[in-house]
């Protein structure tokens, strides 16, 4: 789940860090997914803890993450995984059944572009459902120890840009953000990433029951 490599290095970390999918991570999958039998493309895989989710509910999985050192822990796993690019997918035009990608929109330079290559490589009417943080309430600004009770917001909601440890929003030294960095998006930058590739949103998600959620998911169709 990452662009460039940030994550290499720090893989087997990674690993017991993001051991699987949270629950209403793996939910929003099954019920905007659901069952299939085509191929379907996990978008920065990562270990493949979503790769191996949508092989159980009957997909062809293959993942796809840049992070040469992530990939080999899901090569382990004997999942399909490729190292490559999200910018330059190696696949042909309209060739894959569905996509799915989890927590990329924070991790990947250009979201945009990788969403337009995704768009590329599905067939028409494709399903791609995407996972991830709520720009609002996860990133720079925003404080959200454990995302439990009410986020501590700081100025730096805009704009779209990198941020590193030393953000206000980034609360644990020794967590994720602190040793990789992540990239804020806006809410509006997020959804345009989506309607720039000419992908159709039919359902957008904000996960949980809290007041303030800090996942978000959404279906689009090409």
């Amino acid at each position: 789940m990452s662009d460039g490599p940030r994550y290499d290095g720090i893989a087997e970390w990674y690993r017991d860090f993001r051991p699987s999918l949270t629950s209403d991570e793996l939910g929003a999958i099954q019920r905007l997914l659901g069952p299939g039998r085509g191929r379907c493309l996990d978008l920065g895989c990562g270990t493949g803890v979503a790769t191996a989710a949508v092989g159980e509910l009957g997909w062809s999985a293959v993942g796809v993450d840049v992070s040469e050192d992530l990939i080999e822990i899901a090569r382990a796993r004997r999942l399909d995984v490729i190292v490559a690019p999200g910018s330059a997918l190696p696949f042909d035009d309209a060739t894959l059944d569905a996509a799915v990608s989890v927590w990329t929109h924070t991790d990947i330079d250009d979201f945009s572009a990788s969403v337009i290559e995704l768009a590329r490589v599905l067939r028409p009417g494709a399903p791609f459902v995407y996972v991830g943080a709520h720009p609002c309430f996860v990133g720079p600004h925003s404080l959200f120890v454990g995302t439990q009770g009410v986020p501590e917001f700081h100025p730096g909601y805009r704009p779209t840009r990198h941020y590193d440890g030393s953000a206000a929003g980034v609360g644990n030294p020794e967590g994720l953000r602190a040793r990789v960095g992540a990239v804020h998006l806006t809410l509006d930058a997020f959804v345009n990433a989506f309607t720039a590739a000419q992908l159709r949103i039919e359902r957008f998600e904000e996960l949980s029951d809290r007041d303030y959620p800090h996942l978000v998911a959404l279906r689009a169709r090409r």
